[in-house]
């Protein structure tokens, strides 16, 4: 509802106005747009998701104390980016573009691993290299639940917007994923 008013013939014996009903706000009123719920809607088209693990050795196998698992992000745009969306209310349009900043790996067994990179893939030529993102347990899994210990990864995406009115922002959202491993020990018998 607003209140039409109309100075020039109040006073004149013609009406001068009183409430009315309008579906749209006349040019130049109503309420302004929220750009940061804008900058919500854009960041919920994103679908950013938690890492999409990688890990050697892989579920199914077993690890060793001692030796490293390796720990990685399948890399796309929705589990690392960058990854852009746009929300719009009449004239104004948010623009958004976030990436992955870091992954923490809790790594079951009370230690974390936290990485700024997505890691990378396990190969065989890599041999008994040093991973750019792993973990090195010190003790069987065997006294854990199902005999593995639990791997949750969780993303932090930074996302910064920046309205069409000239408005920035940065929002951070994070998102987690899950994965178990195996780690048994080598014994060494010598006759």
């Amino acid at each position: 509802m607003y209140a039409a008013e109309c100075p020039l013939i109040t006073g004149k014996g013609l009406p001068g106005g009183g409430a009315q009903w309008f579906q749209n706000p006349p040019p130049g009123f109503g309420g302004a747009v929220n750009v940061q719920a804008l900058a919500q809607q854009a960041v919920s088209k994103m679908g950013l998701q938690g890492p999409a693990i990688g890990i050697a050795p892989p579920p199914g196998s077993k690890g060793v104390v001692g030796l490293p698992v390796w720990l990685w992000d399948n890399v796309s745009a929705t589990t690392w980016g960058p990854n852009t969306a746009s929300a719009s209310a009449g004239a104004v349009t948010v623009t958004a573009i976030g990436s992955v900043t870091q992954i923490v790996w809790d790594m079951g067994d009370g230690q974390t691993e936290t990485c700024a990179s997505p890691g990378e893939a396990y190969q065989a030529s890599f041999g008994n290299a040093q991973p750019p993102c792993g973990h090195t347990y010190t003790t069987i899994s065997g006294a854990q639940p199902g005999g593995k210990y639990a791997i949750n990864a969780t993303a932090t995406w930074v996302v910064n917007w920046q309205a069409t009115t000239g408005q920035t922002g940065q929002i951070t959202v994070t998102r987690k994923s899950a994965s178990s491993v195996v780690i048994g020990e080598l014994r060494d018998l010598n006759n």
